[in-house]
């Protein structure tokens, strides 16, 4: 059973930086081939941020977080990594980790860790 564990949320100020981190454990490597980074702010639904495939191609929503915000992936440390830079207000959201084989389908879910970006 894949788990995947989310760090580094917290409480900024709008124009900061955070550095989240999503470390996948259990399972078969191939089920973390594709991880990506989701968000859900409070009255919204879940929104797709960014993806990484396993040779580190990212691909990014058309929202307006290409530019400020970069994915990575140590895949020696099963771990994938989202830099968040020029927090907006409106990046407030709870930011989920999430896992699969391929880039459409995710099966696995991490927690959530919490991002707030106070004006």
């Amino acid at each position: 059973q894949v788990k995947l564990v989310e760090s580094g949320g917290g409480l900024v100020q709008a124009g900061d930086s955070l550095r989240l981190s999503c470390a996948a454990s259990g399972g078969t490597s191939s089920q973390y081939h594709a991880m990506g980074w989701f968000r859900q702010a409070p009255g919204k639904e879940r929104e797709f941020v960014v993806a990484i495939s396993v040779d580190g191609q990212p691909y990014y929503s058309p929202n307006d977080v290409k530019g400020r915000f970069t994915i990575s992936r140590d895949n020696a440390k099963n771990t994938v990594y989202l830099q968040m830079n020029s927090l907006k207000p409106e990046d407030t959201a709870v930011y989920y980790c999430a896992s699969g084989e391929a880039l459409t389908m995710y099966n696995y879910w991490g927690q959530g860790t919490q991002v707030t970006v106070s004006s």
